[in-house]
């Protein structure tokens, strides 16, 4: 579609979701994964075969510097070598400490719903200015600490297409979606967490080359699929891309339109950066492309993302 600002704002209002679960929500579609969903999901664990989404947290991350994000930085407090030379007797115990300095979004993470603002608003209608230099007041990751597990479905688009990754540039629309799902035997419902598979992560480990990953071109969510994301009533939604939207951004009027209407209108929980080549090959073997999924952000007060390591079990 052709996209311009007047027609993101028109969606915008047409999909906004504020004052739906009351005026201090700050949960926004998490709401859709009730207890009896988490309940349901449980009953897919079936081998106990668990599944690691995130990519490893260290120096060889898909930072570049763009938007001030740098890889991990991992610093030793105290080491082995420390204790074999003695610097430890005072202490009458060895041991080993360390520490990590390091973007909240730099790798696998959650946006929370503080992370994208709509004009001077936040999810649920907030003001923006209640996020400050002391973090955010409203919508902060720690909110939802307790509520990223449920029934997790898995949409390999790029094999969909029969192919290893997706082009950048390849807008996904909502048929696709649909297909992916019909093809899989999978119905998505509401409350589940949906895995968007591009394969754009899988083919940046095989070349051992980020190139422009971060930040860059890539295939990804087409500005149509909000339709689809409201109407199917969708928990959260994540990729295996730095930005989960189709880049370039389907209009030069705005930045990451996508998420203009996502996160602050929709409030939707939106997961990026998640490795899911071991559970795409796993759901190829098997068939089986739904499972009981976790992935709890850490609880950094006033935090507007979080790193999370996701857990998909069969």
């Amino acid at each position: 579609m052709a996209l311009n600002m007047a027609g993101l704002r028109k969606k915008a209002e047409e999909l906004r979701n504020w004052g739906k679960w009351g005026p201090d929500d700050e949960l926004g579609t998490l709401n859709y994964a009730t207890p009896a969903n988490v309940v349901a999901a449980a009953g897919l664990i079936r081998t106990g075969k668990s599944f690691a989404l995130a990519l490893p947290y260290d120096a060889n991350g898909p930072q570049t510097g763009r938007f001030n994000r740098f890889n991990p930085i991992h610093t030793m407090l105290a080491t082995g070598l420390d204790h074999c030379a003695g610097k430890q007797e005072h202490i009458k115990i060895g041991y080993s400490d360390d520490s990590i300095t390091m973007p909240l979004q730099c790798g696998t993470q959650w946006d929370a719903l503080s992370h994208i603002f709509y004009d001077d608003k936040m999810w649920n209608g907030y003001d923006a200015k209640l996020v400050s230099s002391s973090g955010a007041e409203k919508n902060g990751i720690e909110k939802v600490r307790n509520r990223m597990v449920g029934r997790g479905v898995l949409l390999d688009i790029a094999r969909l297409k029969g192919k290893d990754t997706l082009e950048d540039g390849y807008a996904i629309m909502p048929e696709e979606l649909d297909a992916a799902a019909q093809k899989a035997g999978v119905e998505v419902r509401q409350g589940d967490f949906v895995l968007v598979r591009t394969g754009q992560m899988g083919d940046r480990l095989r070349r051992k080359d980020w190139g422009t990953y971060s930040g860059g071109d890539a295939p990804g969510l087409a500005f149509e699929t909000l339709d689809w994301i409201q109407s199917k009533r969708i928990a959260a939604v994540a990729t295996d891309t730095w930005g989960a939207e189709v880049r370039p951004n389907q209009t030069d009027e705005a930045f990451q339109p996508w998420h203009w209407v996502a996160i602050p209108n929709i409030g939707l929980s939106v997961g990026e950066i998640f490795y899911l080549e071991e559970l795409a090959e796993d759901c190829a073997k098997d068939g089986v492309h739904e499972f009981f999924f976790a992935g709890q952000p850490l609880p950094f007060t006033g935090a507007v993302g979080s790193p999370v390591n996701p857990l998909a079990i069969k």
